[in-house]
């Protein structure tokens, strides 16, 4: 049966049949503005460096240094013999710089919510989650024994309907994005606030698209509305401005201490490499050096959203360097793709099932080290292509519509 379930799924070779398959392209090059792809300079606006970090000489001193010092793995879990002081540095720097009283540092992001999420609420409580939150935080909740609960995209009516309903004395955690990872637009983190503090709930706050974008020096969502006090979890990954890999968790000692003994992805996964923590502190010292990369980010988000909106793009509800690109047709969104990557373009298709069909688009993300020409350039491809695709007039129609 099993073989027969995989021979089955034919999606994938359906599409690469029709030559549109936008999956898996290999990049032969560091992660920067242009990259090579097949031997040939490709414009990189599929990002998710957004402080363009990823080949800054600094960072590549520190791994290299910390490799040399420690080697090139911890051979173990942070519960047992994977706790390095390099680790414990990179906690201490975290709860600083998002003003949180400890932090918790796990091997990946995803991690950090499987453990979280599935760790704290009980049997009897309640995950209360926003119905465009990342695959995640959804696949913590289904590990945990407490009861999901799903509202409607930033409803807060739904939120509150929600929440008026659950017993007062159980535990309500309400996990969101901070920024939405496709759409870009933000969690309406005042009203969340508000309600939790009306029903007696608790706020974690995935800011894996936040941290070093949003809010001054680059302190994440919370910061961004004065209200970081008031997030109880505050989770990070390390993939995104601070160009390394894995995650972490900040609160209140209590919590942390808790987790550390009760969040299986932790004390049942092995460390982080010492040279991604390395590296990490050294992304942190940077964004505190340096605070004209997030100045640089903005400006380039600006211009680009601008440009975007007066060629006539549907650019949705985006407030950050995420910047979605409304087709409302997965293979015309396939098909841009793919004209886009051979005009030496490169950006991401966001299809069904992961949005209706009807919404489907493209993500085009900035980074700060992106120039002004290569915005334009990249831009006026989008716009040529959309244009033979008669995608343009299906965005006007949409954007009226939407408005």
């Amino acid at each position: 049966m099993l073989k027969k379930k995989m021979q089955s799924y034919d999606t994938p070779q359906r599409i690469q049949q029709m030559g549109l398959y936008p999956y898996f392209r290999t990049i032969e090059s560091e992660q920067d503005t242009v990259v090579r792809i097949n031997g040939k300079e490709v414009l990189m606006f599929g990002s998710n460096s957004y402080l363009g970090l990823t080949n800054h000489p600094k960072l590549k001193e520190a791994a290299k240094a910390a490799i040399d010092k420690y080697g090139t793995g911890c051979a173990g879990s942070r519960f047992l013999n994977g706790t390095l002081d390099v680790h414990l540095e990179l906690e201490e720097r975290l709860a600083s710089y998002v003003e949180k009283e400890a932090a918790l540092v796990f091997s990946t992001g995803f991690q950090v919510n499987l453990g979280v999420i599935s760790s704290i609420p009980g049997r009897h409580d309640y995950i209360i989650l926003d119905d465009l939150d990342h695959a995640c935080i959804i696949d913590g909740a289904r590990l945990s024994f407490a009861k999901t609960l799903k509202y409607k995209h930033n409803d807060m009516v739904a939120l509150e309907k929600l929440l008026s309903k659950l017993p007062a004395d159980k535990i309500k955690l309400i996990v969101v994005d901070g920024v939405f990872s496709m759409e870009g637009d933000l969690a309406k983190l005042p009203q969340i606030v508000a309600l939790a503090k009306q029903y007696n709930a608790n706020i974690m706050v995935d800011d894996a698209h936040g941290l070093g974008v949003m809010g001054k020096g680059g302190k994440g969502t919370g910061h961004h509305f004065r209200i970081q006090d008031k997030v109880d979890l505050l989770m990070g990954t390390f993939s995104k401005s601070l160009a390394s890999i894995g995650g972490f968790i900040a609160s209140d000692k209590d919590t942390i201490n808790y987790l550390k003994h009760n969040a299986r992805s932790l004390i049942f996964s092995a460390s982080l490499a010492p040279s991604n923590a390395a590296s990490v502190i050294a992304a942190l010292d940077i964004i505190e050096e340096e605070p004209e990369r997030i100045q640089a980010l903005w400006s380039n988000t600006y211009f680009a959203k601008q440009f975007l909106t007066e060629l006539g793009f549907n650019t949705g509800h985006s407030e950050t360097p995420i910047i979605p690109i409304i087709i409302g047709d997965d293979y015309k969104t396939f098909e841009l793709t793919k004209r886009l990557l051979a005009a030496g373009v490169f950006v991401n298709p966001v299809v069904s099932p992961a949005v209706p069909s009807s919404s489907s688009m493209i993500r085009y993300s900035l980074m700060a080290t992106h120039t002004k020409d290569q915005i334009a350039e990249s831009i006026a491809k989008i716009h040529t292509i959309a244009l033979q695709l008669g995608i343009l007039d299906i965005q006007k129609k949409e954007y009226a519509y939407r408005s």
